[in-house]
């Protein structure tokens, strides 16, 4: 579970730098105003799309990992009812 949670850290980074970089390019980017913000709302949309794919697998994994630590706990209970 521990090492889970750091590649959701890591993957969150990765994502954050991501966007933050491609709105500074674009921001800075020689363009008309207009055109500047074309390409944020173009870029946005697939960045939530990357973020949406991100949470569902997220999701996923936790649902995962409870049903396997949920088989434990049964598995512990029952070898602890048998030995009783």
């Amino acid at each position: 579970m521990e090492r889970s949670n750091n590649n959701d850290k890591v993957i969150g980074a990765l994502l954050l730098g991501a966007a933050i970089g491609g709105l500074l390019g674009v921001l800075f980017a020689p363009d008309k105003g207009s055109e500047t913000r074309k390409k944020i709302m173009e870029q946005s949309g697939g960045l939530a799309d990357l973020l949406k794919q991100k949470f569902n697998e997220f999701v996923q994994e936790a649902a995962t990992e409870a049903s396997m630590m949920k088989d434990e706990v049964d598995e512990i209970l029952s070898d602890g009812v048998a030995k009783s």
